[in-house]
């Protein structure tokens, strides 16, 4: 066995691939990720075959692009647009952390509470005129910033594990926002079950986008998720403060020992994780939706999917935020096919099936990364004997 694999490692080291693949670590990420994309939906069609073989060939076109036929692309777009804001935050805010070397699995309960005080603000906020959706926005930031830098005061000061914190607190803020919901007369309508109207001008602007996107919901959301993306690839990668981050991330003790406040750089990564996903909440509740009447919450007792869908997008963008807006497009993407996939008789939950073996494939392929980068190690060594 042993043989085998030298053998396989050999030939791979000197194929055309490994060459083209291992040029740069961002040939390598990329190429894991399309793998892991690959891998998810090979599993995912295999399915489809297994409970629906004759819609399956169908289904699974819809699921890669073919519902941009079936209606008005342009409406369709500014839709699959609008739902990627949202998630590319979450994305953004597990993927951050990761980056970190901290785990924020708590993504979801930040996402919830800045989506109760943006809701909140928005009833109650009028008196901010045209500033009114500003601070609405800040407002769900900040909560979920807040959030975030409790797990992280947590970990720093008592060494609590942020992933035990942030999964009590994803339940406690869901049953505090549903319970105070619900317990306000302005703000939840009883007959049917979901909040009312914000106030107009807490509507995110659109921007013009809705005169190019005809009949979607397509606001400012999507433009401020793409520029916070940005943003925090720039803090990564081309500032002191984010090269801190990282240097804590890897190990704290010797960040600790170069000069560097690990206790104040674990908080900040959470804080400013906390405060992405939070941000994450705003904008789909603060959106004026396709027909300019609100965009509503149900206050039921269940965590709100996109915060743990921000771990798939984190782990197929490998943590970085480039990545991560091309990984949520693509989750958002599928998602929106599977919408159209149900009227041929096709269950919408083949697309959870999807991205869960995409998350567990994009975990494999961190394996072929470190495989890759072991392999191209052993051939520079090799390299430099022959010399």
């Amino acid at each position: 066995m042993r043989k085998f694999m030298q053998r396989l490692e050999h030939g791979f080291s000197h194929s055309r691939l490994f060459s083209f693949i291992s040029k740069s670590p961002n040939r390598i990420a990329v190429s894991s990720s399309i793998l892991a994309i690959i891998a998810g939906l090979f599993v995912g069609f295999i399915i489809m075959l297994m409970f629906n073989p004759l819609q399956s060939i169908e289904g699974f076109f819809l699921i890669i692009g073919g519902w941009l036929l079936r209606a008005d692309i342009l409406r369709d777009l500014g839709r699959w647009l609008y739902t990627t804001g949202p998630l590319l935050m979450t994305g953004l805010s597990v993927g951050f952390a990761f980056k970190t070397g901290l785990f924020n699995i708590g993504a979801t309960g930040q996402y919830t509470l800045g989506m109760f005080v943006a809701i909140w603000i928005g009833f109650y906020g009028g008196v901010f005129g045209p500033f009114h959706w500003i601070v609405a926005v800040l407002g769900g930031m900040f909560a979920g910033a807040l959030l975030g830098l409790f797990n992280g005061f947590l970990k720093a000061r008592f060494n609590v594990h942020e992933v035990i914190t942030s999964i009590m607190l994803n339940y406690i803020i869901m049953y505090f926002v549903n319970s105070s919901i619900k317990q306000d007369p302005i703000m939840f309508d009883f007959e049917r079950g979901t909040t009312r109207t914000i106030l107009e001008s807490a509507f995110l602007p659109t921007i013009g986008l809705r005169s190019v996107f005809v009949g979607s919901p397509i606001d400012i959301g999507i433009v401020i998720a793409i520029l916070a993306a940005i943003l925090i690839w720039f803090i990564l990668y081309k500032t002191t403060f984010g090269f801190e981050l990282q240097a804590t991330g890897l190990n704290r003790f010797a960040a600790k020992y170069s000069g560097i406040n690990e206790n104040r750089s674990i908080m900040l990564s959470m804080m400013i994780a906390g405060g992405l996903a939070g941000l994450g909440g705003t904008f789909y509740f603060l959106s004026s939706g396709a027909r300019d009447i609100g965009t509503f919450y149900e206050p039921a007792d269940i965590l709100i999917a996109t915060g743990f869908e921000g771990i798939a997008v984190a782990l197929l963008g490998m943590s970085n935020p480039i990545g991560i807006i091309f990984s949520s497009t693509f989750i958002t993407f599928i998602q929106r096919g599977g919408q159209y996939m149900q009227g041929i008789g096709i269950k919408i939950e083949i697309i959870e099936v999807i991205i869960a073996a995409i998350l567990y494939a994009s975990a494999i392929s961190l394996i072929f990364k470190e495989y890759i980068n072991r392999v191209k190690l052993n051939r520079q060594k090799k390299q430099v004997e022959d010399k």
